[in-house]
């Protein structure tokens, strides 16, 4: 069941997305060679705690961390660690998730650690532009595979590879809620947006192929053939006449 948010909810899911925003605000300026994917968690976690929140992902499903760290090949859900060290030229996703009065904001960014390669900031690029581009056409009465279609048709167009096996999703009291939001599909299919929902649009593309495995830890995600991936996530609601971003930087 979809569920429709009043306008005090959606008040509240504004100061937890606010709140993860800030949190990627805060964290890109710890985003350089030698920091490990654990300092940025507990950076992360000290940051949202003292803003009277809880970092969602921990404990979630027994998730031991309070973010997602992905560098390179890792898709999504990799899990910081003190042994996985940024280096030059690397880029890593960080994901956020707040718990706020009741309600979560969740987000996530791709950063680049020092200089990367063209082929890769194109790819980081291309993933922030068309992230916002489905945004875009996010109102009532467009159907969820409108959004994964137009995902899906500019991303394969450019030779990158779409992530099937994990989604966008809803979004409010719960973590993940109904509907699911695929990153690719076919338009005038899925459930039609109304007022009041609220979900997350976070595609995650890969330079090469889209197929992936998971690894012994039940969580990390990694590109079959290696090649790096990246990702970006705004919580979204819907309006009268359009959305609302509930996840943007000041």
């Amino acid at each position: 069941m979809i569920s429709i948010k009043s306008a005090r909810e959606i008040e509240l899911m504004r100061e937890a997305g606010r709140l993860a925003s800030r949190t990627l605000d805060m964290i890109a300026d710890y985003i350089k060679p030698g920091v490990s994917t654990e300092e940025l968690n507990q950076l992360c976690h000290e940051f949202i705690v003292s803003h009277d929140a809880y970092p969602a992902p921990l404990n979630y499903k027994g998730f031991p961390k309070s973010i997602c760290s992905s560098i390179n090949e890792v898709i999504c859900h990799g899990i910081p660690s003190k042994k996985d060290i940024l280096k030059e030229g690397d880029i890593i996703n960080i994901d956020v998730t707040a718990l706020k009065n009741g309600f979560h904001g969740d987000t996530n960014r791709t950063y680049y650690v020092g200089e990367v390669s063209p082929e890769v900031r194109a790819l980081v690029e291309f993933t922030r532009e068309v992230t916002h581009k489905a945004i875009s056409i996010v109102k009532p009465g467009i159907r969820v595979g409108d959004i994964g279609h137009l995902i899906q048709t500019e991303a394969e167009a450019r030779g990158y590879g779409v992530v099937r096996e994990f989604t966008g999703h809803g979004l409010g009291r719960q973590f993940h809620e109904a509907p699911s939001i695929p990153h690719y599909g076919r338009p005038g299919t899925g459930p039609k947006l109304r007022k009041g929902m609220t979900f997350t649009i976070e595609p995650m593309i890969n330079l090469g192929t889209p197929d992936l495995h998971v690894l012994s830890d039940g969580w990390t995600a990694i590109t079959d053939d290696g090649k790096w991936s990246a990702q970006f996530e705004h919580s979204i609601a819907v309006t009268d006449n359009g959305h609302e971003i509930l996840t943007l930087s000041n």
